[in-house]
């Protein structure tokens, strides 16, 4: 029942959270507080736990609840926990308490129902990491949409209601897209066994043509690159983010985008393996524009919030690029990624929030010389930002460099275009740097350091990303099974397909054609 309780736990106390707000603001933020520091001990505690008893088996889930929901229509309330999964939702637990301190004293108005749709929005996202039936998995990835789309034009900025609009219209329509091609495959593979489900154990493998399939994985991937921010289906993030309140743009940054990648790494590509290979080329092509594209639209920014919007278009593409890339290392580095981009880039958004409250202005060209004022923000910053363009020592040197040689093997020459984004990110990242903290002082008045609940949200995510960087081998032991089960079955796809094909050119021509042997590197 801990499945259940992760979730139930954020519902009921957004409830809570909405109706102690119309009496106390205080009591709101407390009970919010208190609902997510539960749902993380739960989630630690468990994971410790299990740390050195992960089942050997990779078709074995760590935990998992199963009830009919709604029988005639083959859909059940399945949940499911395995390494991957178990990563994910404890980063969005520990996010999601950053996310109410940054709250604490930016919300003023409409407490209650602010801290209502904070952990409603963090239990759809923790309910896509664990749905295990197609139907589920929807419901919850349309939970993540309406309580966003309030945090943004409720308590954003100036331009709050066209960014709340564009993130709607784009999340909506390709929300749309994604629930069409899970009611096509539901269907084909009720015309082929009889039998319709949502059950995710029971679609893998669906027999189809080849064309279906493609079509089938378009409407996938439309949900999931645009979640992902991947260019030229990013447009929605930067506004969003520049129009988001603080913890907005950290849930954002450093949950929402990973929500994407999962859905790749979880359904896309177990589910279509043939369609996925056949794609694979242009994905990467993709991948590799993102990362260069985002880093270019980054330095070219005078607004903070928007530069570091479009650092997370750059680090996502490398996500994408390791996904397609369909080997062991890529893999392990798209893990590291999306825990380590949750970290450094939400940190980033957080320290942009903390000026823009302390200066009203997000500008660029309004700042300079603050770390005589406040060193100790510089000191955390340069960490961030150090992370951001892949210091080795830290969480995204682990990632990036895993990546790039998984992506290497696949194709050499999307990795080499992708690498160059490397160089990139470190012009924007000291861009950063030099704009912000040094230079001549732009203040007519002191700017305060980092307060003690500042220093208590910004340190623990710097000794992170240091110990994902030290260690990364803890974090990629918990994920290493269910990845070298998508591995394993993408390569069995792959091969049987291939087989097949010989054979079939066998008969028609009566030539003997050698198989040819896998590159995928587990």
């Amino acid at each position: 029942m801990i499945l259940l309780w992760l979730i139930g736990i954020l519902i009921g106390g957004g409830l809570l959270a909405w109706i102690a707000g119309r009496y106390s603001p205080a009591a709101a933020r407390w009970i919010s507080l208190g609902a997510l520091l539960l749902d993380f001990l739960l989630v630690a505690g468990f994971g410790i736990v299990q740390y050195e008893t992960l089942p050997l088996k990779p078709d074995t889930w760590i935990l998992e609840l199963s009830y009919s929901w709604i029988p005639s229509f083959g859909i059940s309330f399945h949940l499911a926990l395995d390494g991957l999964s178990l990563l994910l939702i404890s980063l969005t637990m520990f996010l999601g308490i950053i996310a109410v301190l940054v709250s604490w004293t930016e919300i003023h108005r409409r407490v209650g129902f602010y801290y209502f749709n904070l952990l409603w929005v963090l239990a759809g996202i923790t309910g896509v990491f664990l749905a295990m039936d197609l139907f589920l998995f929807y419901f919850f990835w349309e939970l993540m949409l309406i309580p966003m789309y309030f945090l943004i034009g409720i308590w954003g900025h100036e331009r709050r209601l066209y960014a709340a609009y564009k993130f709607f219209l784009f999340t909506q329509a390709s929300g749309l897209l994604l629930f069409l091609a899970i009611l096509g495959l539901y269907y084909i593979h009720g015309q082929n066994t009889g039998q319709y489900t949502f059950a995710y154990a029971e679609l893998l493998g669906t027999k189809m043509s080849s064309s279906t399939s493609t079509w089938l994985l378009l409407g996938f991937l439309a949900a999931f690159l645009v979640k992902l921010a991947a260019a030229p289906l990013h447009t929605w993030l930067p506004d969003a983010h520049a129009e988001a309140p603080t913890a907005g743009s950290l849930i954002l940054a450093g949950l929402l985008l990973k929500t994407g990648a999962y859905g790749l790494l979880r359904f896309a590509v177990p589910l279509f393996p043939e369609a996925s290979t056949q794609l694979a080329p242009v994905m990467m092509i993709l991948g590799a524009f993102s990362v260069l594209y985002g880093a270019i639209l980054a330095f070219a920014q005078s607004d903070l919030k928007r530069l570091v919007a479009y650092t997370s278009v750059s680090h996502m593409g490398f996500v994408l690029l390791g996904v397609f890339a369909f080997n062991a290392l890529a893999y392990h580095g798209v893990v590291i990624q999306l825990l380590a981009h949750g970290l450094s880039t939400g940190a980033l958004f957080i320290i942009a929030g903390i000026l823009q409250n302390r200066l009203a202005t997000r500008e660029l060209s309004e700042m300079g010389g603050f770390w005589r004022e406040a060193p100790g923000m510089g000191a955390l910053a340069l960490v961030f930002v150090m992370a951001a363009l892949g210091l080795p020592g830290l969480g995204n040197f682990v990632a990036e460099f895993l990546i790039l040689i998984g992506a290497w093997q696949a194709a050499p020459v999307w990795a080499g275009i992708a690498a160059l984004g490397l160089l990139a990110s470190a012009i924007y990242a000291l861009r950063i740097m030099q704009r912000v903290f040094h230079g001549p002082l732009q203040l007519e008045r002191p700017l305060a350091d980092l307060k003690i609940r500042e220093w208590l949200m910004l340190l623990p995510m710097a000794l992170l990303l240091l110990w994902l960087g030290l260690f990364p081998q803890i974090f990629i032991r918990q994920a290493d099974l269910p990845l070298q089960k998508i591995l394993i079955r993408q390569d069995a796809k792959e091969q049987g397909s291939t087989s097949l094909r010989n054979e079939e050119i066998k008969e028609e021509e009566g030539i003997f054609l050698p198989e040819p042997k896998t590159t995928h590197s587990r």
